[in-house]
């Protein structure tokens, strides 16, 4: 049987491709129109994005198109990924001969190298520093087809992995906690009206555990969450409660139930605390906590932005503006609470971590933020008297 050769070009791609894929946890990025180059993506990477092009450059005219094509690309991958930077490593493995990439090593955040060999990649320290296995890893004792059966699996494999953590991850689940709270609220609702004078009188919500400083601090600290599960009038419960449903069982599904349920607290907590800073009145509703799972889904959807830049981009953010502005510009509504949500929200969501993507040392800083955030809120409340 004759023996399958394969071209050095190809050769080298396939080898880097297997590194930077199975070894560094990039991933593809599909690109309509671009021929004869691989963009692979890892936004936890110092190199956002890699490039691997096989296209002939015969002339430095030519690179410098390439330059501008790649800033363009670029550009619009910040734009869909919520990035503000991205640098570039683009790897050229067909230069011309008179052509001279030294110059251009380093060009607006895109770091560029010339290799004909895996052995060339020890020219350039730019890369070594980042990936100094790259030259070890990328040494295989297969050869010909052999070499390409064996990295089409690894890479196969890998993307199967990645894939199956990424369907575990988004796949819908039933929020029974997100249920459960929309349960509490209706039955506390009509509670007001079955054992007081209803959920508008004052006397009956602060009986069933309304928000309220200076009771908050003589030492009824249970208030400021018993509170989140309280509302004056039907539609002030309606609309908390459909809220809820629509964020709530998002965040339920991506996180964890338990991992919800300290979020929700957290932030029901810490927008309760604010409210109390910037307000002498009594304070009620699941709004505080509702605008926490905002800045959760927030933190979650930076870490999946591959996935979900365009609907936090286009969708979330806009959302969460406009209902911040409106409670600026409408009486009754409790910003502080939900800004101390918001906040609240987002950092016990770093503490936790987000499965899959949150590394240890980001949590401890979550952590330690976090309990920073609550001292803060707790001192400005003992301040405020």
């Amino acid at each position: 049987m004759e023996e399958v050769r394969i071209e050095a070009n190809d050769e080298l791609v396939m080898k880097l491709l297997h590194f930077f894929i199975t070894e560094q946890g990039y991933s593809p990025i599909v690109l309509h129109g671009a021929k004869n180059e691989i963009w692979l993506e890892n936004l936890d990477e110092n190199y956002q994005i890699i490039r691997i092009v096989s296209n002939y450059i015969h002339n430095e005219e030519q690179l410098n198109f390439d330059l501008f094509r790649t800033k363009k690309i670029v550009q619009k991958i910040k734009q869909k990924t919520m990035s503000f930077h991205l640098s570039t490593l683009s790897l050229f493995v067909n230069l011309g001969d008179n052509v001279d990439i030294q110059p251009y090593t380093h060009v607006n955040h895109v770091y560029c190298a010339g290799i004909q060999t895996v052995k060339d990649l020890k020219k350039y320290d730019f890369i070594i520093s980042e990936f100094p296995n790259i030259t070890k890893n990328t040494n295989f004792k297969e050869k010909g087809m052999e070499l390409f059966l064996k990295i089409t699996k690894d890479i196969s494999d890998k993307n199967e992995n990645e894939s199956l953590k990424a369907e575990e991850v988004f796949k819908k689940k039933t929020p029974y906690i997100t249920y459960g709270i929309i349960l509490m609220n209706v039955l506390l609702f009509l509670a007001t009206y079955l054992f007081g004078n209803g959920s508008n009188d004052i006397i009956t919500l602060l009986n069933f555990g309304a928000n309220y400083g200076p009771l908050v601090r003589v030492g009824e600290i249970y208030r400021l969450i018993t509170c989140a599960f309280l509302h004056a009038g039907i539609l002030h419960l309606f609309l908390n409660c459909y809220a809820l449903y629509i964020v709530g069982s998002q965040i339920e599904s991506f996180l964890g139930k338990i991992k919800y349920i300290l979020v929700y607290l957290f932030s029901a907590l810490t927008g309760s605390m604010l409210s109390i800073v910037f307000s002498d009145s009594i304070s009620i509703g699941a709004s505080g906590a509702i605008f926490g799972l905002f800045g959760s889904l927030l933190y979650f959807g930076y870490h999946y932005r591959v996935y979900l830049g365009t609907v936090i981009r286009s969708q979330i953010i806009p959302l969460l503006l406009l209902n911040l502005v409106l409670g600026f510009m409408l009486n009754g509504m409790d910003n502080a609470a939900h800004i101390g949500g918001l906040v609240g929200g987002l950092l016990m969501t770093m503490a936790l971590g987000i499965k899959y993507k949150s590394s240890k040392s980001e949590k401890i800083n979550g952590i330690i933020i976090s309990i920073i955030y609550l001292i803060f809120l707790s001192c400005l409340v003992i301040l405020n008297h």
